[in-house]
């Protein structure tokens, strides 16, 4: 299919890119379904881009990656909503905020989106531990991961 994108213009989306999130996410409930975007040359960082709203486009990344102590649990709601039977079929994503210089950008270590790689649905989680914030400094070097 054929999408207008906030940071691609125009573009052909294949069927696989394509995510379901059955509430939207908080904020954008009426979004409800997404396509995760490579960007090209750069395996860190995705766009989550709204197939409704050309302008709802998130930058995202692996938590994991960034943040080398990030640990959180699965709330059992989650685990229904996605229908998640086993590890495996979990992929976990963390929403950016791009800064300027770059060293500054922050990751929301608080609300990580929680995708079911089979079923192709995911929700945005807001966790319950204060130990992390939203505004995360996104520590991980670069350089270092690309390389």
């Amino acid at each position: 299919m054929r999408k207008q994108t906030k940071f691609f213009g125009e573009i052909e989306i294949e069927e696989h890119l394509v995510w379901n999130f059955p509430k939207g996410i908080p904020g954008f409930e009426e979004e409800k379904e997404f396509a995760l975007l490579p960007l090209e040359g750069n395996e860190l960082f995705s766009i989550l881009q709204s197939l409704k709203t050309k302008n709802v486009a998130f930058i995202v990344s692996n938590p994991f990656n960034m943040v080398s102590d990030y640990t959180f649990d699965l709330d059992e709601a989650t685990i229904q909503a996605l229908e998640i039977e086993k590890e495996g079929d979990v992929m976990v994503l963390g929403v950016l905020t791009v800064r300027d210089p770059f060293e500054q950008t922050t990751i929301n270590l608080q609300a990580p989106l929680i995708f079911n790689v089979r079923k192709k649905k995911a929700k945005q989680m807001i966790l319950n531990d204060e130990k992390y914030g939203i505004r995360q400094p996104a520590i991980m070097s670069v350089d270092a991961k690309e390389g």
